[in-house]
């Protein structure tokens, strides 16, 4: 499981950013303040951290420095809007910021980029709701689990790994079912539309007349 700092002195902000973690089935843990935040950082191992900059007893940017000396990726959220402030963030290190207020999916979308970035070969992937993990061969949508067949399962996959790129279904026979598949393109076609109906993802994984598919961003 992805597990995710949330430093955040607003309790309403900080029941907000849990809720819309537990959507993709993120472990988090919440500091209110940047001391006890700081001890936290020392004991604790975390894939990512999601910090206000503006915080009692150690601000913002004195968390960033000790979470970039363990390698641990920051997102910014913060109500500040000034340039200057945003700029200093990322210069120092930071991945991404989002100002207050957010939209969850906006804010899930940022956290799913900025942890393929950090570790692109980890076996865990995320797309909106959708957690897939490849090592546990599980996938689960707002924390229930999702039955897939093997070949759903690595469609799933290839289609996250690959988002926003047009595919045709002559790839993916090849991908999926291997270049000496004896069959028609039309197998293509019928698991894609069970994996549509799996997910909910219809109106994410669009068809490209003669030519295929493409799972498009959130």
């Amino acid at each position: 499981m992805v597990n995710i700092l949330i430093v955040e002195d607003d309790d309403s902000i900080s029941l907000l950013l849990n809720e819309t973690l537990s959507i993709a089935s993120y472990g988090c843990h919440i500091c209110a303040d940047g001391k006890t935040a700081m001890d936290t950082i020392k004991e604790g191992a975390f894939d990512l951290a999601l910090l206000d900059i503006m915080l009692p007893e150690i601000d913002g940017y004195e968390l960033l420095a000790k979470l970039n000396e363990k390698h641990i990726p920051v997102i910014f959220v913060t109500a500040l809007q000034n340039v200057a402030d945003i700029v200093k963030g990322l210069r120092a290190g930071a991945e991404d910021y989002i100002t207050k207020p957010f939209k969850p999916l906006e804010l899930l979308a940022r956290i799913e980029v900025v942890l393929r970035r950090a570790n692109k070969n980890s076996s865990v992937l995320v797309y909106g709701d959708i957690v897939l993990d490849a090592k546990d061969h599980t996938v689960t949508k707002c924390g229930e689990r999702i039955k897939l067949t093997n070949k759903e399962f690595a469609l799933l996959e290839f289609f996250i790994k690959n988002i926003n790129v047009a595919v045709t279904r002559e790839r993916l026979l090849n991908q999926i079912w291997g270049v000496d598949f004896i069959g028609e393109t039309r197998t293509v076609d019928i698991h894609i539309q069970t994996l549509r109906k799996k997910t909910g993802l219809k109106d994410k994984i669009v068809s490209i007349p003669k030519f295929g598919y493409r799972l498009e961003n959130l």
